[in-house]
């Protein structure tokens, strides 16, 4: 069931009106509402997938009581470790098995051999990766004596399962979701105006701005041995804001969905494209995914403290990590040791926090050293993306030596969809321009003139989106 379908659409108001019509005087019955609506929601995708996700909720429900029924560290970290290798399993199973079958069996016949692996024939559970490390956090902090079991199972299903976030997240903890799911809720028409403006941005973004680059970046990924140094430019800078307006615009109406049943979740994107250095970017892209793997690797690995080589190799395990959570390619490990080689130098000489305000706060602005900041951290986050859309690393390389030719013969050129890039590059400037005014807030229907802005977010959706080929979010797939 996709967010901007119109199956999600009548689910939404029914389930919206039977938990403030029909459950509002009863905590425990709101609450089971949403664990239905969320299991229903799941069911809709593949629904022989939801008992991996009951399976997986009731190990980690049950490995938390252990750990606080028992005294015995041994006995604690028995369970901790059943939980933590069983979770990794199935992720392992489901997501990397071929991969890694497929990969032994390339590199044996380097060596003179040929090898047949044996390789399995399913779908990837879609969101496994999002509820695997909502189950993981909640585990360590309970072993990790930052938080107590919860006894109420419902409660507990419904941090792991939550509809907005359950299929792409973003990740929660339980120390910020819990505490909301066991306390009584009471309708706030201002937070439900607000997440129903964040819902409106974030469909912007996926059907006007998303699925709109996706139709250009599809073409030139596709074409690229034809294409000129211009045209691969841009069909980078396409899918840069492809997987920025998919992203973003599902995270904004996972947020937005969630305060209309009175839950606020972790933001997951601020403004990432106005970074002015690969740091900062990283703080404002994927948040929820970036801190997960900072508290519960980076600095159990020592993070930045120690020597100049820990310092390294924690960095690059971070990021290698990162890359291969996204999915079982080469090109996402080059993709995270990339990313890893542009924030090391920051690292080695302490400039990784130099930018933790937003950009010219205050100012309409910036100034020419921010905007050239602001440029360049762009440039190298588009050349990363390459790999990131790429299927394969040769097929990258490829596509980058095709790019720094530097032959500009015909300009802009006509696609086999009918169109020039020039309507698009005004589209994205526009977006731009309105993230650029709002990047102070959260969204961009804050402040004055929100009904001016509304109108023009929703004229757009109608006479802009893409609505005849629907497609998934990209996260789905990771």
């Amino acid at each position: 069931m996709l967010f901007n379908s119109l199956n999600f659409a009548l689910f939404l108001p029914v389930v919206f009106i039977l938990y403030w019509f029909v459950t509002n005087k009863n905590l425990k019955a709101q609450n089971l509402l949403l664990l239905v609506a969320s299991y229903f929601f799941y069911a809709c995708w593949d629904w022989r997938f939801l008992f991996l996700l009951i399976f997986s909720t009731l190990l980690d429900y049950f490995t938390g009581l252990k750990m606080a029924q028992t005294e015995n560290q041994n006995t604690k970290k028995t369970w901790f470790w059943i939980s933590i290798l069983v979770n990794l399993g199935f992720l392992g199973l489901f997501k990397y098995y071929n991969f890694f079958a497929e990969s032994f069996a390339t590199a044996i016949a380097g060596f003179g051999f040929e090898v047949h692996p044996w390789t399995l024939n399913v779908i990837l559970p879609v969101g496994i990766s999002f509820y695997t490390f909502h189950g993981l956090s909640y585990v360590i902090d309970i072993y990790k004596g930052r938080i107590k079991a919860e006894e109420n199972f419902i409660d507990y299903s419904v941090f792991v399962s939550f509809f907005p976030l359950l299929v792409a997240g973003p990740i929660e903890r339980a120390t910020h979701l819990l505490p909301q799911i066991k306390r009584r809720r009471v309708f706030n028409s201002d937070q439900a105006i607000e997440g129903i403006y964040q819902i409106i941005w974030g469909l912007f973004k996926k059907m006007v701005i998303a699925d709109s680059c996706a139709q250009y970046a599809n073409e030139i990924f596709s074409n690229y041995e034809s294409m000129n140094s211009i045209s691969l430019l841009l069909g980078a800078f396409y899918f840069s804001f492809q997987i920025y307006g998919d992203f973003s615009g599902y995270s904004d109406i996972a947020l937005g969905t969630a305060k209309l049943f009175g839950i606020d979740l972790l933001r997951n994107f601020n403004f990432p494209y106005f970074s002015r250095d690969i740091a900062e970017f990283w703080r404002r892209w994927h948040i929820s995914l970036s801190s997960w793997f900072r508290d519960y690797l980076y600095i159990p690995l020592g993070g930045s403290q120690g020597g100049k080589w820990t310092k390294i190799r924690n960095t690059f395990v971070i990021f290698i990590v990162s890359g291969f959570w996204h999915g079982a390619n080469w090109t996402f490990i080059v993709w995270g040791a990339l990313n890893a080689f542009y924030f090391l130098p920051l690292l080695l000489t302490n400039a990784n926090r130099n930018n933790m305000e937003i950009v010219a706060k205050g100012r309409l602005f910036p100034s020419l050293r921010e905007l050239m900041a602001m440029i360049s951290t762009f440039f190298l986050v588009l050349i990363s993306w390459i790999f990131f859309r790429a299927d394969s690393i040769s097929l990258a390389f490829k596509y980058l030596v095709n790019l720094f030719q530097c032959n500009f013969k015909n300009g802009l050129q006509y696609l086999s969809i009918e169109r020039y890039s020039a309507e698009l590059l005004l589209l994205i400037m526009f977006f731009l321009c309105f993230e650029w005014i709002s990047r102070e807030k959260e969204h961009p229907f804050f402040g004055k003139w929100t009904y001016v802005r509304l109108g023009v977010i929703l004229f757009s959706i109608i006479t802009l989106g893409v609505y005849s080929d629907i497609t998934d979010f990209i996260y789905f797939q990771f």
